[in-house]
């Protein structure tokens, strides 16, 4: 408490002041990092983060910006989050470490302060679409709702409207001019410039940007035009500025918040690398299935490896439900043409069309009610790098199929993985099943009769003796005659009889 004494003729007087005059309050910070593509994974994170932050006391939120944007409702979530929700409990700072790109600018000016690191930029939210321009009335309506985010945001944390604008319309030509009355700059729209030359410094003012640009700054025009609060060398002074500024003192180091396990690993699964490698292991669960007979392990590493694609990306955002129906129901064809449907056909043809509709489908971010096709630079970046990713995973397959089938059935521990086919006079030890009490073998060349479909797994006798077999080459129909072309371990090829010079 400081005291202030007034002598005076009569008396001594004590006046108490007011203990926040000249000493600063005391507040806590947080600082959350928002990097890589913007996506629901990304705001679920963020959400979590922050409110975290303000149950523990965090009077500042400091949002550590570094990213060339992603989706744009993911970015709308977020900047809505940051205005509506926790805009009256907290104070929020974008702190701009790298760069604050498309969906990055939206989520920056939705903070109400932005503090720039040096040489970093800002801006570039114009939508695109993929082989065509965007014109008239298509170029509004795909522009009006993104214009609309930022409008929200200027309006909320005092930022030039104009200018940001101007970040997601080319034909914004903005101009920089005095209020002479005021002393302070304004920007405004070439049709919306002031006329009264007392008020404005009409002769002095200075273009901007141009109606065929889009605006991006750099951190020291960002601060020149108001949009940057400061520009600093890292978040220490950062936070130094907004101490002085703010008249407040931090009472310790800002704690960072960072994302936990779970949400760093469906990131993870997303990327592209991982995306390839998951696709390659998924063919050859596939391939390595439908080269041995019954089901087992190769086949569950295939449902596991499409199910991290598919589900990873649907946790992101990044893939809607009708998208993984799709690919499902596909391979559900291809299984009936492989596994009841003699031949490749109309069925077969069908399945594989809806894989690679839903495979493409995964890679463009899109609403459940929008075809999945680009709209925006980053549906170009994410298209680009998955269908690298999965053109790389099926190269990879093609290779190591090829050295599956020709060299791992000669190397013992591999040698099960796929059939090879065995040396002449190979023969199997068998359990005949009638009668009961005797046993024989089966050599290369036997012949017998399909006693279920093979396709291509099944069963077929031999003599007396019952035997999994499964067939090489076309289906094979219940009562076909066959005969052994391969033994390797308890595992034995046919292949059917179609003349009897064969048998």
């Amino acid at each position: 408490m400081l005291c202030v004494v007034f002598l005076t003729d009569r008396s001594l007087t004590v006046a108490a002041l007011p203990d926040d005059i000249n000493t600063p309050d005391t507040v806590s910070a947080a600082i959350i990092s928002c990097t890589g593509l913007i996506d629901d994974g990304l705001f679920a994170s963020i959400k979590r983060r922050a409110n975290t932050a303000i149950e523990s006391g965090a009077d500042y939120i400091i949002l550590e910006i570094g990213t060339y944007g992603g989706l744009v409702k993911s970015a709308d979530d977020i900047s809505k989050f940051l205005i509506l929700d926790i805009g009256e409990k907290t104070h929020t700072v974008a702190y701009v470490k790298t760069e604050a790109i498309s969906a990055g600018a939206m989520i920056s000016v939705s903070c109400k302060d932005i503090i720039m690191k040096k040489n970093t930029t800002i801006g570039d939210c114009a939508p695109i679409q993929m082989g065509e321009k965007l014109e008239g009335v298509e170029r509004e309506k795909t522009e009006s709702f993104i214009r609309a985010t930022f409008q929200r945001a200027a309006q909320a944390n005092n930022y030039p409207e104009a200018l940001l604008e101007a970040m997601v319309s080319r034909h914004k030509k903005v101009w920089q001019i005095k209020n002479t009355q005021t002393g302070l700059y304004e920007f405004y729209e070439e049709e919306k410039l002031p006329k009264d030359p007392n008020v404005y410094d009409i002769a002095g003012k200075d273009l901007v940007i141009s109606d065929n640009e889009i605006l991006t700054l750099t951190a020291e025009k960002a601060k020149k035009y108001g949009i940057a609060r400061e520009v600093v060398s890292d978040i220490d002074e950062a936070i130094t500025f907004l101490a002085k500024r703010d008249n407040i003192e931090f009472s310790s180091k800002p704690v960072r918040l960072e994302p936990n396990w779970s949400e760093q690993l469906v990131r993870m699964l997303n990327h592209p690398t991982l995306t390839g490698i998951l696709f390659m292991l998924g063919l050859l669960g596939v391939y390595t299935e439908l080269k041995t007979p019954g089901l087992g392990l190769p086949g569950l590493v295939a449902v596991i490896c499409f199910a991290i694609i598919f589900g990873s990306r649907f946790l992101v955002g990044l893939a809607t439900w009708w998208e993984v129906a799709l690919f499902a129901v596909g391979i559900v064809l291809l299984m009936i043409e492989i596994f009841v449907i003699p031949g490749f056909g109309v069925t077969g043809i069908a399945g594989i069309l809806l894989i690679l509709i839903g495979l493409f489908a995964i890679l463009v971010p899109n609403r459940p009610d929008e075809l999945p096709w680009p709209k925006h630079n980053i549906d170009f970046e994410l298209l680009s790098e998955g269908t690298l990713a999965l053109s790389l995973g099926f190269i990879g397959f093609a290779i190591v199929a090829y050295f599956l089938a020709k060299f791992l059935p000669k190397t013992g521990p591999f040698a099960g993985l796929v059939l090879a086919r065995a040396k002449g006079g190979e023969t199997m030890q068998i359990d005949m099943t009638a009668p009961a009490d005797k046993t024989g073998k089966l050599n290369i060349g036997d012949t017998g009769v399909a006693t279920t479909k093979l396709r291509p797994a099944g069963q077929g006798r031999f003599g007396h003796a019952i035997v999994d077999i499964v067939a090489e080459g076309d289906f094979i129909e219940k009562g076909c005659k066959i005969k052994v072309i391969l033994i390797q371990g308890n595992r034995v090829v046919v292949h059917q009889i179609k003349n009897e010079l064969e048998s």
